[in-house]
């Protein structure tokens, strides 16, 4: 689920949140980073959870509909059951690892705010995706799929009051939020009829490498804060300490730690990744400005030896 891209920004938001409280614990840092990365897996439970709790409330609606309070807007649609019975939406509602996971993690978080639940429930029942939907008698599992995916993309994932739930509970969730509901859709449209249970639970790292990757880079930028810093000074004469964006001053740190301390990494792709991430979390400028340095950097360092890289380097 988590791209090296997305582990970078990781150690930058760990080392930003340092830079601003001033605490110095090397260990306090690599756990807020295990809890941050692990945080990412806990939002992608919540969004496939959130739909469990929209298939109870579509129950509890048919329930009580059946008890003469039925809706009005409903009484047209054939088959008043058919969002409740949509087949990907039940395979995801009735997949017993996914609810097993739920529980030993005590994700109840919508049983405790059923009024976001209700929300984006409405919504759905007002949107023309529902009501399309819902006119027709029958449908395939791939009319399903597809109806499910548009409802995730359409009407789910941009539910702003969603958004700020996610936001309030956690900070890191912020950036989290776009890179997991893309994830959850690519999933919904990937989804088959023959898909094991464990398909919803997939592994929130490549492998064992990404942690390790992500707790060297981690570690390294910070114990060698000071020598970085100087390096940048050095191709930055003119520049005051203060005047450089301490994000730009984090992922030059970051940079130049891969290029001297990750061997296996090819240049380019370090250059890559930090002025992409820079485009993003920085100021408009700033991915000039810090290709401008690392380039000066690359450069004596080939000529010093410093550069060292093996192998075809990993993406």
């Amino acid at each position: 689920m988590l791209t090296r891209r997305q582990i970078r920004v990781k150690v930058m938001q760990c080392i930003y949140a340092l830079t601003l409280s001033h605490d110095e614990s090397l260990e306090k840092q690599k756990k807020f980073l295990r809890v941050s990365i692990d945080n990412t897996y806990i939002l992608y439970l919540l969004v496939l959870s959130l739909l469990i709790e929209l298939h109870k409330m579509e129950e509890n609606f048919i329930r009580l509909s059946s008890k003469k309070y039925l809706n009005e807007n409903d009484e047209k649609y054939p088959d008043k059951r058919k969002f409740l019975n949509n087949a990907v939406l039940s395979q995801i509602v009735n997949n017993s690892m996914l609810q097993n996971e739920l529980v030993k993690r005590k994700l109840n978080n919508w049983d405790l705010h059923q009024d976001y639940v209700k929300i984006v429930f409405n919504e759905i029942k007002n949107s023309e995706l529902f009501n399309l939907y819902m006119l027709k008698n029958e449908s395939s599992y791939e009319e399903d799929k597809n109806f499910i995916a548009n409802l995730f993309k359409e009407v789910i994932a941009p539910n702003e009051r969603i958004y700020e739930y996610f936001e309030d509970d956690k900070l890191t969730w912020v950036d989290d939020i776009p890179l997991v509901n893309t994830f959850v859709l690519k999933q919904l449209r990937k989804v088959n009829k023959e898909f094991s249970h464990s398909y919803f639970l997939p592994k929130l790292l490549k492998d064992a490498d990404d942690m390790i990757f992500a707790d060297q880079l981690l570690t390294k930028t910070l114990l060698n804060d000071k020598k970085f810093e100087g390096e940048i000074q050095l191709k930055t004469p003119n520049w005051d300490k203060d005047r450089i964006a301490d994000i730009d001053a984090i992922l030059l740190k970051m940079a130049i730690c891969e290029l001297t301390g990750f061997a296996s990494i090819p240049e380019r792709v370090t250059i890559n990744e930090y002025l992409e991430i820079a485009k993003e979390y920085s100021t408009p400028k700033s991915s000039i400005f810090i290709n401008g340095i690392l380039d000066k950097l690359v450069k004596e360092y080939r000529i010093s030896g410093k550069l060292k890289k093996t192998g075809r380097g990993l993406l």
